[in-house]
């Protein structure tokens, strides 16, 4: 297709434009600069959709070189749908650094987080698994130096821990490419699909790609480097990486999962990842209620939303297809009201912090009276979070109860009970500060309204979700290379 007619190359140049040009341009003009890349970017993912909606999966060839030796691009209903997802929030958070942020730093912002948002396009749209890997590091790089952003000694420790996590997590998985290729003779996903034979190269190639992508998905018990990370950075980059960073590492997996039919030749490792995700619900629910750090309470809650998204994993191995669908949904569905919930919880909590000029839970006193706009944003991001209806996390929460209840593996619906159960005793025990009474209100700062409204306007995001479920349903239920493996 010519690239005037298809925008999924304008999907990689336009941020990688915007990265360079924000460089060397003055401070005064980047932010002009970035505004409309943002809105051109807008326009390009949602002429992607009405094209992927009308006439199915759309591929691309850089420069029109054919695969193996070109690049090769393809984006079906889900790639589409985390396009437009990654556009959304990335844009929010974007006008959220902008007013947030002093003219310096937000000059500087705006270069990392146009590398940023072109590593993510890369990585949904990437069609083989080198530029996956290629995706994954450009994507480290930048969001390492958003974590270093606030230039303090917290933060830059969390960044060097992050680094450390995620160089390992890419050399784990390069690693089981190079296996693959070596063993496959190709790159692409789909040759690879077509060819693939349970070898024990393969199986020693898949161990390595795994590890290396849970390892950076900060799946529970590899999640030691989250917390410092999303709770020390500056707020919109904490909604940055919990509403998408972790995301792309989890949507390689999934490809790779599906795609391959690793379920198939390992129903044991389903049933061990859904271990790992029921701990990090539990875990993770239970060292949120522990925290005493505004922020840290948000990021620990982050290490157990992973968990119900890992949940998927042995749902999908379900003797009835529909279980296995419903499973498929309701991660999905899952992961897309995450991504709305944790960011505009992120940028809540950093309104109050903004307010409050501390960290600490106990200096939110008298905060539900003072900024009552701000924590209704908090509390609405709280009920999709603790799977309150009408909120996406409700519908999603509920296609993985009854894929656990027809695959009759009832304990998943346990985990699901318990895990609720703890969210809302972290989200109730912030409220409960806010409550409570005292006379300082006059020392408090006073956050621009529209930091507030971009906070809300996302938590809303993720309460509307529950009314337009069936929408990004129909999309991930497009002809594509997940649907047709699916079991």
């Amino acid at each position: 297709m010519n690239m005037i007619l298809s925008p999924i190359p304008w999907l990689l140049v336009i941020p990688l434009a915007g990265a360079v040009l924000t460089m060397l341009v003055p401070y005064h003009w980047r932010s002009p600069a970035s505004v409309v890349g943002i809105f051109t970017q807008l326009m390009a993912s949602v002429v992607l959709w009405y094209q992927v909606t009308h006439y199915g999966p759309q591929f691309y060839a850089m420069a029109d070189w054919q695969a193996p030796l070109g690049i090769a691009l393809r984006a079906d209903g889900l790639a589409t749908l985390f396009i437009l997802m990654s556009s959304l929030v990335a844009s929010a958070c974007a006008f959220y650094a902008h007013a947030y942020l002093s003219l310096q730093k937000r000059a500087h912002f705006w270069p990392l987080l146009w590398f940023l948002w072109a590593s993510l396009n890369g990585i949904w749209l990437a069609a083989d698994t080198f530029n996956l890997y290629v995706g994954l590091e450009l994507l480290t790089f930048a969001a390492v130096g958003l974590v270093a952003f606030a230039s303090d000694e917290r933060s830059l420790e969390a960044s060097i821990r992050y680094l450390y996590a995620a160089l390992l997590g890419s050399m784990a998985y390069l690693l089981g490419v190079a296996l693959l290729y070596g063993a496959q003779g190709t790159l692409s996903m789909d040759s690879l699909a077509e060819t693939w034979h349970w070898g024990p190269t393969n199986q020693v190639a898949v161990t390595l790609i795994l590890g290396g992508l849970l390892l950076k998905t900060a799946v529970f018990p590899l999640h030691t480097w989250l917390p410092p990370a999303h709770g020390g950075a500056l707020t919109p980059v904490s909604a940055l990486l919990s509403a998408l960073v972790i995301k792309a590492s989890f949507y390689i997996l999934l490809r790779f999962w599906i795609e391959f039919q690793i379920y198939q030749f390992l129903p044991s490792l389903s049933q061990l990842l859904g271990a790992l995700g029921a701990g990090a619900i539990l875990w993770g629910g239970w060292m949120a209620l522990r925290q005493t750090h505004l922020k840290m309470v948000v990021a620990y809650s982050t290490v157990a939303q992973i968990g119900y998204m890992t949940l998927m994993f042995p749902l999908l191995v379900a003797e009835s297809s529909e279980a296995s669908l419903l499973a498929y949904q309701g991660g999905i569905l899952m992961l897309l009201a995450h991504a709305f919930a944790k960011a505009g919880m992120f940028l809540a909590a950093g309104n109050l912090i903004f307010c409050t000029g501390k960290p600490d839970l106990v200096s939110l006193a008298g905060m539900s009276r003072y900024r009552p706009l701000n924590i209704f944003a908090f509390g609405l991001a709280g009920v999709s979070l603790m799977g309150l209806p009408p909120s996406g996390g409700f519908n999603a929460k509920w296609l993985l109860l009854q894929s656990s209840f027809m695959s009759g593996q009832w304990w998943w619906i346990v985990v699901l009970l318990l895990g609720n159960l703890l969210s809302a005793a972290y989200v109730f025990r912030v409220f409960a500060y806010t409550y409570q009474e005292t006379d300082a209100l006059d020392t408090y700062k006073r956050p621009k309204l529209s930091l507030e409204l971009i906070a809300l306007g996302l938590s809303v995001g993720s309460i509307l979700l529950g009314f337009i479920s069936v929408w990004p349903l129909e999309m991930i239920s497009l002809p594509g290379p997940v649907m047709e493996a699916l079991p």
